[in-house]
């Protein structure tokens, strides 16, 4: 016995001495083994860089969602007082399909399976694109239906507020089946993908087979590095104007497509594109219609807005005599005739009646006193035909055709050679900036979150300098008549506030089979602006191909409104001091008191002001402001009568001064809210005030408005 003991004893010593020295059992390794079992790993997601306008407001963020599961193996609940599997499959489903894109049958099947593809018993289910991107509240709900074996799993999703938004340029970023996180599918979250991107992080610890922290153990963190912060040269405010104006259009005139660019001339910033179609980022809706950045990737024929650059040679080039006159309506070229719009012409006539009535002869005329090589020399100083160099990529370069004569003539007012939007708005840079063209980018700086340093800032760029301060100067005052005359083409392009000057156009589309579409709804209307005139602090581009217009419509109709409302407002927005500015006489505020309201009503609308009764119809009692004092435009004027019956007016557009003027003299009590000007109110306007009710007025400043 003592042998044999001994014996297994000197075995037993062996293999011990053996597992230490080795570390193995069987070709296995017990550290790893052991680490398997008890070293834990978990990941510390990184957030997905942010997408900012110029001023920091959020263009694409990362969101918090959930996504759906169920248990549906019984093994789960072993072990367990409460069952954490799902229990009454038929009620699960019914609960699941009010929350969720799925129908009532199909949740009751998945929550039937039992078996994986490989016959495996499953453990659980999920409910594919159904059950993902949930949001908070709805979670809520969810959980307070109280359903075992349901599992609501935190999740990101890349979120766009503001919808339909620069779209074609921001692009979209998603989450496939196969991502960890979100991707950048296209535009500018596809571009910047690695530096929006960021790095995961992780933390390590080792656990008993409970998952608690075993003692001594130590707690190892690498924390995760958010993805770069990118900050545009786009103004959500003046993109919120683009994008609502290029709807209503879209809507009244059912173009083919349309596209449009706002930019800061003195910088080359972009402040705002929009194109249609366009697609909801959020949604994908309409994606499958618009791939491509109208910006940079289509060229098209330019049409008559390229004649202010035919303009700006014939002026630097000293050949531009606006007094100086030729026969319109056709033009010779070997065996080619070029023909005016009205076929026919204006008889005789002034290059300046030419530019305003937007000839082709005229600029046919303008070519012979240039010279062709002279011409295409100032094409290429202007950037066309290459590309601008803008921070976006597959930017296109367009053709300037040069081979015919032919070529040459129809270039300078825009048929055959092609350009890109980009590039016309690189050149009319240098003619609203004083002979400076500055190169476009939509970038304005690149941060790092994690530390707040800036890793790219985007400067101006001065790409040459075509032509002189004084012949930009002499082109804006030129082109700013093709507004004003009665003889020009961009009448409707007129402001009441700011002198505008800028070229319409007028394109032909070819055709794939060759030739090009004739027919009033066949063209690509155009407009090529700037304002104000005198010191351009915006410059547009609008063109619409294809609208359907009405028996009187004529293609300028549509791109005004388009850049009528834009460059108003956001001129005005910008704080831009209007051009037209009209010396307006005081109003003195007569004496009304002890006269009728209806009398003394009627007198101030017929001066321009605004009556606001307080009380019924009857004697004036009271009025604000005094007898005697001094008004100037539409300016409200209280009158309190005997008459009872107060009703609420709408305080949409007053100033705080106004409501606190009517609060003083109707005895109303007005709680306001916020600053700037009324936009929302408690009682709605026209509402017999009753004694107790509470009046809240809740302000606004005019551009958050649009935010």
């Amino acid at each position: 016995m003592l042998i044999i003991y001994g014996l297994l004893f000197f075995l037993m010593f062996f293999r011990i001495f053996y597992i230490q020295v080795t570390g193995q059992v069987e070709g296995q390794q017990l550290a790893a083994k052991a680490a398997a079992r008890y070293e834990k790993k978990k990941t510390i997601t990184a957030d997905r860089g942010n997408i900012l306008d110029r001023n920091g407001k959020i263009i694409a963020e990362d969101a918090v969602t959930y996504r759906l599961a169920a248990t549906v193996n019984p093994d789960a609940s072993k072990g367990s007082k409460k069952p954490i599997h799902v229990v009454d499959p038929r009620r699960t489903a019914a609960v699941l399909a009010k929350y969720i894109q799925m129908d009532e049958e199909e949740i009751y099947e998945r929550l039937l399976k039992k078996y994986n593809a490989k016959h495996k018993p499953l453990w659980q289910v999920e409910f594919g694109n159904a059950g993902s991107n949930i949001n908070h509240a709805t979670m809520q709900k969810i959980q307070k239906e109280h359903l075992p074996g349901i599992i609501l799993m935190e999740d990101k999703k890349r979120f766009y507020p503001n919808g339909v938004f620069a779209s074609n340029l921001v692009g979209f970023a998603r989450k496939e089946d196969n991502e960890k996180a979100p991707v950048g599918k296209m535009g500018l979250e596809s571009i910047y993908n690695k530096e929006l991107s960021g790095v995961d992080g992780n933390v390590q610890y080792k656990s008993d087979l409970f998952g608690y922290l075993l003692p001594n153990s130590k707690k190892m963190i690498q924390p995760a590095k958010d993805g770069e912060n990118v900050y545009l040269t786009i103004d959500r405010t003046i993109q919120n104007f683009l994008e609502a104006s290029m709807t209503k259009v879209y809507e009244k005139y059912k173009p083919e497509s349309m596209m449009a660019v706002v930019a800061n001339p003195k910088t080359g910033e972009i402040l705002a594109v929009s194109q249609r179609p366009t697609f909801n980022p959020q949604t994908g809706a309409g994606l499958n219609n618009s791939w491509i950045n109208s910006l940079t990737e289509t060229t098209l024929e330019p049409g008559s807005t390229m004649k202010t650059f035919t303009l700006a040679t014939a002026i630097e080039e000293g050949k531009w005599n606006p007094n100086d006159k030729f026969q319109s309506g056709q033009y010779k070229v070997y065996d080619r005739t070029i023909r005016d719009a009205n076929q026919v012409g204006w008889g005789t006539i002034t290059y300046l009646e030419g530019i305003q009535r937007s000839s082709n002869v005229g600029m046919a005329n303008l070519l012979k006193k240039i010279g062709d090589k002279t011409f295409i020399n100032y094409l290429g100083k202007f950037g066309f035909g290459q590309k601008t160099g803008i921070d976006l990529p597959n930017e296109a370069t367009g053709k300037i055709l040069d081979e015919y004569p032919i070529n040459r003539v129809t270039t300078t007012y825009g048929q055959g050679s092609t350009v890109t939007p980009i590039q016309l708005i690189q050149g009319l840079t240098a003619i609203a900036n004083n002979g400076k063209m500055m190169q476009p980018y939509v970038i304005n700086k690149i941060v790092d979150p994690n530390t707040g340093k800036v890793i790219q800032q985007h400067e101006p760029v001065v790409k040459g300098k075509p032509i002189s301060a004084a012949t930009a100067k002499k082109v804006r005052d030129t082109l700013g008549t093709t507004v004003t005359s009665k003889k020009g083409t961009a009448q409707n392009f007129a402001s009441k506030e700011y002198e505008v000057s800028g070229k319409t156009g007028t394109a032909q589309i070819p055709r794939p089979t060759g030739g090009y579409y004739w027919g009033k709804n066949s063209f690509l209307y155009s407009f090529l602006g700037m304002a104000p005139k005198k010191n351009p602090q915006l410059i547009m581009y609008i063109a619409i191909k294809k609208p359907q217009l009405g028996m009187t419509e004529v293609g300028s109709e549509p791109t005004s409104e388009v850049f009528n409302t834009v460059m108003g407002s956001s001129l005005k927005y910008l704080n831009i001091k209007p051009s037209k500015m009209k010396t307006e006489k005081p109003i003195i505020v007569g004496q009304y008191v002890e006269g009728s309201s209806k009398t003394a009503s009627k007198e101030l609308k017929s001066q321009g002001m605004e009556p606001v009764q307080i009380g019924g119809d009857g004697e004036v009692l009271e009025q604000y402001p005094q007898e005697g004092s001094s008004l100037l435009g539409k300016n409200h004027v209280f009158l309190k009568t005997d008459g009872n019956n107060i009703k609420i007016p709408n305080f949409k557009g007053w100033s705080l001064r106004d409501i606190l003027a009517y609060q003083s003299i109707s005895g109303i009590k007005i709680h306001t809210s916020g600053d700037g000007f009324g936009a929302k109110q408690s009682i709605k306007p026209g509402t017999i005030y009753e004694g107790n009710a509470k009046l809240t007025v809740t302000l606004k400043k005019p551009e958050d408005e649009y935010n």
